[in-house]
């Protein structure tokens, strides 16, 4: 179950950026479960990584390896996460960092690792290091669309996004591919997402750009509020396109690339709630009139992960009465509620501190039947807003999560 076509678009080839897919049979034989990405020498790399304790033995890697080279290759396995692996683990994901460097000529500490899955298990080392080979055979700019269903675990479908741009007369290239479907709460980004552009970007600007495109994409999203061991989201500067090096935020093409890469992101945060384990609607939560945007937040993130609220929109029950509730223990201190306003698709359900007198319970149904449903809330109280979006909580969710293991 997902919302929407879900088709995946044309994912353009990025200059410099390469991926291979293969299958390892880590999980599921036949199933590509394997991704190499190459990069080429001179690239800047960025990223930003789960902030949950029990952080997942490849990112402790890759964490360590962005610091001390310059990376060259991005490694990546579903079917086990390799976390909750102790020592074991952490050597895994290093041996796999030194096959593959060996096989490709480069230093282990270029190679970052990533992996995601089963939560616990050991890494089934042999089958990834003895199925490299294939991986790096099938590189080609070209190979996005294989590696967005390579990295897939509980997805029904690949998650990925593009566009072009022209900057100093020279076409710009911005691809990603995003996976991800439930443990969605991203406490930085996503669970596993990577984007590449060909443009000439420094490394200190890039990992800016990183950090404010997430905070309007993957930070804005939840499923069901938990946040993974193994989040990592990447983002690649070639430096094939030909354009003058982007150094710093004051740079005349600073924002024009940021807003193409913040729509690639956004693209792919939204199709990973489209694809919610379970998920049969898209919900878009707007707060607006706070004192500040982290008011505003605090709001959407209780009705966006609210249960009582997930459930009612899952049943298309416009039970507003949860939609209060949710925002009035959201703590905003001193909060009038004779001041907020709360909209369903744009019916009025609640003002004054209880139902619109305009509201009729047939606009509700009406407003709640589509896969698509925006819930507005104005606080009245401040000039700030945000945004969240979530999907619904059905029974398919409870099923899949129930059955993962089996």
């Amino acid at each position: 179950m997902a919302v929407g076509e879900g088709k995946l678009p044309r994912l353009h080839p990025v200059k410099g950026f390469r991926l291979g897919t293969t299958s390892a049979g880590i999980k599921i034989p036949g199933r590509f479960d394997l991704v190499v990405m190459e990069m080429d020498e001179g690239s800047s790399v960025a990223g930003v990584f789960t902030k949950n304790a029990f952080c997942a033995a490849p990112i402790q890697v890759a964490k360590q390896h962005v610091k001390s080279a310059s990376s060259r290759y991005f490694v990546v396995n579903t079917g086990n996460a390799n976390a909750g692996t102790g020592r074991q683990g952490l050597m895994d994901s290093v041996a796999t960092c030194r096959a593959l460097s060996e096989l490709v000529s480069s230093q282990p500490e270029t190679i970052l690792p990533f992996s995601t899955g089963v939560i616990g298990e050991p890494l089934p080392i042999q089958k990834i290091i003895s199925n490299l080979p294939s991986a790096i055979n099938a590189l080609s700019e070209d190979g996005w669309a294989e590696a967005a269903t390579g990295i897939m675990t509980t997805d029904t479908r690949p998650k990925g996004a593009s566009r072009e741009i022209i900057i100093e007369g020279k076409k710009v290239t911005v691809t990603g591919i995003a996976k991800g479907a439930g443990m969605i709460k991203p406490n930085m980004a996503t669970m596993l997402g990577y984007v590449a552009t060909d443009a000439s970007i420094s490394p200190g600007c890039l990992q800016g750009m990183i950090e404010l495109a997430v905070n309007q994409s993957f930070n804005r999203i939840t499923v069901d509020g938990d946040t993974s061991t193994n989040d990592a989201c990447m983002l690649v500067a070639t430096a094939q396109a030909e354009i003058e090096t982007i150094d710093s935020e004051n740079h005349s093409h600073f924002q024009t690339l940021l807003d193409a890469i913040t729509e690639v992101f956004i693209e792919l945060a939204q199709g990973l709630v489209r694809d919610g384990e379970g998920a049969s609607k898209f919900v878009t939560v707007n707060v607006t009139g706070g004192n500040s945007e982290q008011e505003c937040l605090k709001v959407a993130y209780i009705i966006a992960e609210s249960p009582l609220v997930k459930t009612a929109l899952f049943a298309s029950d416009p039970n507003w009465g949860r939609l209060l509730a949710a925002i009035g223990r959201a703590g905003v201190e001193n909060l009038n509620v004779d001041d907020v306003s709360v909209y369903l698709n744009d019916v009025l359900i609640a003002e004054n501190g209880c139902r619109a007198e305009s509201y009729t319970e047939e606009q509700g149904v009406k407003a709640m039947a589509g896969e698509e449903i925006v819930i507005d809330v104005d606080l009245r109280r401040g000039d700030n807003s945000a945004t969240v979006w979530t999907s619904d909580l059905s029974h398919e969710y409870v099923t899949i999560n129930a059955e993962y293991r089996t």
